[in-house]
């Protein structure tokens, strides 16, 4: 699988037959309203050339649900893009998603599309009704937590889809809004078994330095850049 980090928590998961969107947010929308928490990593506008198949929505906040960005990708589409969201973000996509096949993905609800397998599991957050997913090529699984605080049924959950622990876990590292900070996120990853680890949520808004997330089999992705996973 082929990853690239769009920052903040948004990513793009390649494989060999689906493009797949994860928490999109390419707008400064929150800049707009307080320049405070304007962006300071600018967007890369060849990521509008990106032509999703699916686009993976974890909780209706600005810079997850981001509507200023979907609206592009939506209307850009030729074909109709699955979107698999949380309840929250389903609700707030329903006006947008008329001509998309938008599914409402409760913790434990499972899709497949592609030869991916898509498994919810709960998050720890604000928004109560955010998820994390869970992608299954059949070769590796990585698991995206989307916001969320350390907490134990969220670790039974993905313990439970992946027995052996994920191959890689994508964890937020902020430390505020509801987030795991960089020792939390650590043990959570060490928690869930996680062969590889990569921490989110920082350096748009939030100025932590991912050194400070210590955890032995770390990998830290460069904005843009795609790499293989």
């Amino acid at each position: 699988m082929k990853v690239t980090w769009l920052t903040q928590a948004g990513f793009l998961f390649k494989s060999s037959r689906l493009e797949i969107l994860v928490d999109p947010y390419l707008a400064d929308t929150m800049g707009e309203t307080n320049p405070k928490k304007a962006r300071k990593i600018p967007v890369d506008e060849s990521c509008f050339d990106i032509k999703p198949d699916l686009i993976l929505i974890t909780h209706d906040h600005v810079d997850h649900c981001n509507e200023e960005t979907l609206k592009r990708f939506l209307a850009a589409s030729e074909k109709p893009i699955t979107i698999l969201a949380s309840e929250s973000a389903y609700k707030h996509l329903l006006p947008l998603a008329e001509d998309h096949n938008l599914v409402l993905l409760a913790p434990h609800t499972v899709w497949s599309e592609g030869g991916i397998t898509f498994y919810s599991v709960h998050a720890e957050h604000s928004d109560r009704s955010a998820v994390g997913f869970i992608l299954d090529d059949g070769k590796k699984t990585y698991y995206v937590s989307g916001d969320t605080l350390y907490n134990y049924d969220v670790i039974d959950d993905v313990l439970d889809l992946v027995e052996d622990g994920v191959d890689y876990a994508f964890l937020p590292i902020n430390g505020r809004g509801n987030n795991m900070n960089s020792k939390d996120a650590a043990d959570f990853a060490y928690e869930i078994g996680a062969k590889n680890a990569i921490p989110t949520h920082y350096g748009l808004i939030d100025s932590i330095d991912p050194e400070s997330f210590d955890f032995e089999d770390r990998i830290i992705l460069n904005p843009y850049e795609e790499v293989e996973l």
